[in-house]
């Protein structure tokens, strides 16, 4: 299998080069994250450094400043892909994406029906990038088919359960609810580049549930009965690079242990999904990495957002 995309860009191949030379660093202006996961690599760019982006792993294994980068997958998938860019004149170059591999059975299967539509629409993605880092208005942006935006959702990552963290300080500071608690737990995301950091974009992570308190990156949300009292704390840690949704339950009397004994069937469900989605949501409402690189070559604020 041979897949390649190619567009022409109204800009000089070493603007071009220079966006390339900065994948997968913090200010990665070109890869479309957050509403892909964004490509992660042990060292800065160069050969053999390894990384990879979602459960794609790869090693880079040719690398031109300016011109050029190859990763190689790792085994057993096999095969490359290659990021090019080629100068056609002063003021115009031609960037090329190029993917390579041998698929047979369930491999080729997974390509026909559902990694080539999500390839094809994060390599235009990234195409849409390098216009708007260079500042070209992109005419056509690449639209999501439903079938792509079924295929986002269904990949999109899971809460893992964590650790209450230590800079959750609101539940604490709430009648010693870590330490009397009848219930705990959290769960946890990857803070994603372009994400929005501000705790207030989070509220509503838990619909229905009222804000009690505020703290600079935490919101502490909660809901007092004569059964039970509840808490839940969402941490967004710059540090960490992770957001985290702890919850903690007090129980009063016998009703609130029956209660509790069937509600904390489904709570853990309900917590990790409704994370997932908030997180989602906010990922797919950031600006692209080529609308942040806009706003930072102007000089302007990222009101609230970091990469």
């Amino acid at each position: 299998m041979r897949n390649i995309h190619e567009r022409t860009v109204e800009a000089p191949a070493t603007a071009v080069g220079a966006l390339f030379d900065r994948l997968a660093a913090d200010d990665d202006p070109i890869f479309p994250a957050p509403a892909w996961s964004p490509m992660r690599l042990d060292r800065p760019l160069s050969v053999g450094a390894d990384g990879g982006h979602g459960p794609v792993r790869y090693r880079v294994t040719a690398y031109e400043p300016g011109r050029r980068v190859r990763f190689d997958f790792a085994a057993p998938a096999g095969g490359f892909h290659e990021l090019t860019v080629e100068p056609l004149g002063p003021e115009r170059c031609l960037v090329r994406h190029v993917l390579e591999q041998e698929l047979k059975g369930v491999s080729l299967l997974a390509w026909l029906f559902a990694v080539r539509a999500v390839h094809g629409t994060v390599i235009e993605e990234l195409f849409d990038n390098v216009e708007r880092a260079v500042g070209r208005e992109v005419t056509h942006p690449v639209r999501w088919s439903p079938w792509v935006r079924l295929l986002n959702r269904l990949g999109w990552d899971r809460p893992v359960p964590v650790e209450i963290p230590d800079g959750a300080r609101l539940p604490r500071t709430a009648i010693d609810w870590c330490e009397r608690a009848d219930y705990r737990d959290a769960y946890a995301l990857d803070l994603l580049p372009g994400m929005d950091r501000d705790p207030a974009a989070w509220e509503g992570v838990l619909r229905g549930i009222r804000v009690t308190d505020r703290a600079e990156r935490e919101i502490l949300l909660g809901q007092d009965a004569g059964h039970l009292d509840f808490r839940a704390s969402l941490l967004v840690d710059e540090a960490a690079r992770r957001v985290t949704l702890s919850s903690v339950v007090r129980i009063h009397n016998r009703r609130g242990r029956i209660y509790w004994a069937v509600v904390s069937k489904v709570h853990p469900f309900m917590a990790r999904t409704m994370l997932r989605r908030t997180h989602r949501r906010l990922a797919l409402a950031a600006p692209s990495a080529g609308e942040r690189e806009t706003v930072v070559s102007s000089g302007g604020p990222r009101a609230g957002r970091a990469t």
